[in-house]
């Protein structure tokens, strides 16, 4: 699957493709797109036949010089009639068609959304924020704008363009013919326009998602910016990218300058010179009737008018199209979230773990974790520690399904981990990250998450349990205090706190900690150590740390390195190894192995020198 930010130019199969699938979702209003359909052919009618009632005035009335006032009265007030219902009939049909089209966009922004929360982490991590905004806000847009105006304009100038003819061949035939030849100049004028616009609206809307990504990554990491003075940069990146969406918007708008109305208006002098040479020729010969010359150059304008609105919004559709091929490419991504093979009524009941020989890779290539084994039975607490990327993380990630492993396999309570249904996975685990994400609300909401099943007491309860329910009842409206959006106006500490609490009020089977003190301060982090050990009680917990102290506890602690388990054991079993934990660990308390040996060895003489 290629990636979002890639931008693909469409040749004109691929361009009808999405359009048939555009077009699908008009299904479900097929009653309401009749009826405005409809409403465009009585108002096609309406424009069509106006000028034969003028050209009856002309040709019966004006010419033989016949004033008779009761038919012209009739003629008069039949024209002005079928004018006001004709205004009215575009009147419906306008918002008959908006009214399609918004209904339309609302289900496929769902689509859109939907499928988003559907795709796996991997695709996140590869794909900037700002993009995905972009295909659910600005392409969206303007698929809705094909639908409201394109749509409802290329049907009227078709039946526009069909109802002239019609009314020209009526008229005269001879000279109905030879306007026939313009079609094929004002063809190839449509053709030669799509070709050239659909690779530049391709750039634009490929620029504008990388617009929406720098501001978004800007806006994201506005502290590190100013913190290292990265301003300066941003804004010649920010500028560099704006420049080139410019560029490209100029080149778009030169070929809309030459072959939009300009060339078709060229097309209308051409064909009226045409007209008015065959009357002026045939005058020679015979009698004209002006309501007939009257009437082809009417026809002859607004022939052309609905040609140039088809050619003015032959832009919009080109940028539709543009825009609903990189929706569709999100929507077609292939990127989920690891799908399960779910067994009906499987539950964790004791939350024993065990992974067996699991290997996974982020990138086919290299292998992030290799032969990973380890058991840990229930409520009992493991514990990783290594060096940045030796692989802890993605232990969490495999065991929390964010991402299929590649080989081995993960169990819980001796059943495979991809069996079980993922209500029941999320239900049982309870995760909290080294940066907690609180979500914009109030302090309550917040911990509930919106599990209705989680009552008031329970909220303040779990608060409680974690120590949060002390700094949440100084706040000026305690549970109720909002929360902007990722917690900004509530310390790093306070938001850690609000994670725990909203864990522990799922009273979840299995506890995962990913450097869950890391943001909290020592003092905070001795009051809360209580309840890490209240909340592993009963609980099988896999903890991560970089901070051994936090970890001595656990029944067994792995290290990694590069991927590997390379010593296991509890806390004493691995100072005794001498190993990678135990440089680790000497390294966090500001001993070196010489000190350390040093103290031993002291300590020694004095037993001794005391008979111990």
């Amino acid at each position: 699957m290629e990636p979002l930010s890639k931008n693909v130019h469409l040749d004109a199969k691929q361009q009808r493709q999405v359009l048939y699938r555009l077009l699908r979702y008009t299904k479900p209003h097929g009653k309401s797109l009749l009826f405005a359909f409809l409403l465009l052919v009585l108002t096609t009618v309406g424009e069509v036949i106006g000028p034969i009632f003028i050209k009856i005035f002309i040709d019966d009335y004006v010419t033989p010089r016949n004033f008779e006032s009761k038919p012209i009265i009739i003629l008069a007030i039949t024209y002005i009639v079928i004018q006001m219902f004709n205004s009215l009939i575009m009147y419906l049909q306008s918002v008959k068609f908006q009214e399609i089209a918004l209904k339309i966009i609302q289900q496929l922004r769902i689509d859109v959304f939907s499928k988003v929360e559907m795709l796996g982490m991997k695709f996140f991590d590869q794909t900037p924020g700002g993009t995905i905004v972009s295909r659910v806000t600005n392409d969206t847009e303007a698929i809705k704008d094909m639908f409201v105006s394109v749509l409802a304009i290329f049907l009227q100038s078709f039946f526009m363009i069909i109802g002239i003819f019609i009314a020209m061949f009526v008229l005269d035939i001879k000279l109905a013919a030879l306007c026939l030849f313009l079609l094929p100049v004002l063809f190839y004028i449509i053709h030669l326009y799509r070709k050239l616009s659909s690779k530049f609206y391709s750039e634009l809307r490929e620029l504008l998602g990388q617009l929406n990504a720098k501001l978004n990554e800007s806006l994201q990491g506005m502290g590190i910016i100013q913190i290292f003075r990265q301003e300066e940069r941003m804004c010649k990146e920010f500028a560099a990218i704006n420049d080139a969406h410019y560029r490209s918007g100029m080149r778009k708008i030169k070929i809309d300058g030459l072959l939009l109305r300009p060339a078709v208006d060229l097309v209308y002098i051409l064909g009226l010179i045409m007209i008015l040479s065959f009357f002026g020729i045939t005058s020679m010969k015979t009698s004209v009737e002006l309501g007939v010359l009257f009437a082809f150059t009417t026809y002859l304008s607004r022939l052309f008018e609905p040609v140039n609105n088809f050619m003015e919004q032959l832009s919009f559709y080109q940028q539709a199209i543009v825009s609903a091929s990189r929706v569709f490419h999100l929507l077609d991504e292939k990127e989920l979230a690891p799908q399960q093979t779910e067994v009906e009524g499987l539950e964790i009941a004791s939350g024993k773990i065990e992974f067996r020989h699991v290997s996974f890779t982020y990138d086919g290539k290299q292998d992030i974790l290799k032969d990973i084994t380890f058991t840990v039975n229930p409520g009992e607490t493991i514990a990783f520690v290594g060096h940045t990327g030796s692989g802890k993380s993605s232990i969490i990630n495999l065991f929390m399904r964010f991402y299929e492993f590649d080989r081995g396999e993960i169990f819980i309570d001796g059943i495979s981990i991809k069996t079980y249904p993922i209500e029941e996975l999320r239900r049982k685990i309870g995760l909290v990250l080294q940066d907690p994400y609180l979500f914009y609300g109030t302090v309550k909401e917040n911990i509930r998450l919106y599990n209705q099943e989680i009552t008031d007491k329970e909220i303040v309860e779990a608060a409680k349990f974690v120590q949060a329910h002390d700094f949440i009842k100084d706040l000026p409206e305690q549970y109720l205090y909002p929360v902007n959006e990722r917690g900004s106006t509530l310390s790093g500490g306070q938001r850690q706190l609000i994670a725990f609490a909203r864990t522990i009020a799922m009273n979840p089977k299995i506890l995962i900690l990913d450097e869950a003190t890391a943001n909290i301060d020592t003092e905070t982090e001795e009051l809360i150590q209580s309840s890490l050990e209240k909340m592993r009680k009963g609980r099988t917990t896999i903890a991560i740390a970089h901070r051994l102290s936090t970890i001595q506890e656990a029944d067994l602690i792995c290290v990694l390195h590069k991927g590997k388990i390379v010593e296991r054991g509890n806390h004493q079993q691995l100072l005794a190894q001498k190993g990678l934990y135990y440089k680790m660990y000497l390294l966090q308390n500001g001993l070196s192995e010489k000190m350390e040996e040093a103290v031993h060895e002291g300590s020694s003489r004095s037993n001794q020198s005391f008979g111990i």
